[in-house]
């Protein structure tokens, strides 16, 4: 059974996409970009005449990028996403330092450091930032420099840490400051410098661009030295093995423009969302703190969250239960545990708004909601 006749047998037309913390659809300017690139023959590596009109799109793409999120172009590294990103920085930038990880960071930085480093966690408040004076007495403990890794917005709650007192105690005590900014880059201005962050990561699919590509971000005006996973064939300056997927970055550069050129405010569309929810008796995670616009965390007492997933889904309404990384499971939210919440987080969904979203698309999902809170398809939402 394919996509639309599977949406037919379920009695509607098109399903309802929320779950843009997952991935967000595609952008025209990006599909345009991957298109144009996708027609050229050469490789970026080679000297001849194809080889330099492709290595021009890469070229153009790593300025664009590297322009607007406030590095040098040299220090602009493509990765194959937000996960390499990752990995590459605590890697290739944390050699001889302590790990200082934030309890509610997404796996790629939770598993991400190399094996047998010390790691140490740092707990967040009832509202997922991190607590600045546990972050500061770490800091200040006896060992190597610190590499501490916390991420600019949640994947599951759209948090904001507070990033400038994190900076400032960073530099403070000598320790790196690397920036997880998948979530944020693209619906927000994300400047490295500004933050006073050391590196940063970023993700094409997350901001309207395709899978396949993201970007490790360097401070600094000169090329900074970095220890690659893998040589290959010594691609971005010796720091990435591999030959770039140059469809997937052009398409992730003119992604990161047009979200930043056309900005949407979805955060009165989500407060509909959180309204309704409240009505129906739910609690909304981390209601208090600064977040995203776009996105919503909804725990339903005494309701598991597959079910609750099962049922909007059956009704044709996709949204999550946090992140999209863990091979199609549900499981109990490590967010919502290191914030207090108890069972709550084993009963909260996701919702987050795509740049497409319209009012359309909310009130089909309050209705929905509201239908399956008040005790609609009890045995499937239980």
């Amino acid at each position: 059974m394919n996509d639309k006749t599977d949406d037919r047998a379920k009695g509607f037309s098109q399903p309802v996409y929320l779950d843009a913390n997952a991935t967000e659809p595609l952008r025209p300017a990006a599909r345009a970009a991957m298109l144009e690139a996708a027609d050229l023959t050469g490789n970026p590596s080679s000297v001849h005449y194809a080889g330099r009109r492709a290595r021009a799109v890469l070229e153009d793409a790593r300025n664009t990028v590297a322009r607007r999120m406030g590095v040098a172009p040299l220090n602009c590294v493509f990765t194959s996403g937000g996960t390499e990103a990752n990995v590459l920085a605590m890697h290739g930038l944390g050699q001889g330092r302590r790990f200082l990880l934030g309890r509610t960071e997404h796996d790629a930085v939770r598993k991400g450091a190399p094996d047998g480093a010390d790691v140490a966690w740092l707990e967040v408040d009832t509202n997922g930032q991190v607590r600045l004076d546990l972050l500061e007495a770490a800091l200040q403990a006896p060992g190597a420099p610190a590499f501490v890794c916390l991420m600019l917005a949640n994947n599951e709650t759209g948090v904001l840490h507070p990033l400038g007192e994190v900076a400032r105690l960073c530099r403070q005590y000598g320790a790196h400051l690397h920036v997880d900014a998948v979530q944020a880059a693209g619906r927000m201005d994300v400047n490295v410098e500004e933050l006073g962050a050391d590196s940063l990561a970023c993700s094409g699919h997350k901001m309207g661009g395709p899978k396949g590509a993201g970007a490790l971000l360097l401070r600094g005006p000169a090329p900074r030295p970095l220890t690659p996973l893998f040589d290959g064939g010594g691609q971005e300056q010796g720091r990435r093995g591999g030959t770039q997927p140059l469809p997937a970055i052009a398409g992730l550069a003119a992604a990161l423009c047009d979200g930043l050129d056309n900005p949407r405010d979805l955060a009165p569309l989500r407060n509909r969302i959180e309204q309704a929810a409240r009505a129906a008796g739910a609690v909304v995670c981390a209601a208090d703190a600064p977040r995203l616009g776009n996105t919503a965390s909804l725990a339903l007492p005494g309701r598991r969250a597959q079910g609750q997933l099962m049922r909007l889904d059956l009704d044709g309404v996709c949204v999550s239960a946090g992140s999209a990384c863990s091979s199609g499971k549900v499981a109990f939210s490590h967010v919502l545990d290191a914030m207090g919440l108890g069972e709550l987080a084993g009963q909260a969904i996701r919702v987050s708004l795509p740049w497409t979203v319209c009012e359309a698309d909310v009130e089909r999902f309050v209705q929905s909601y509201t239908r399956m809170a008040a005790g609609a398809g009890l045995a499937l939402a239980r």
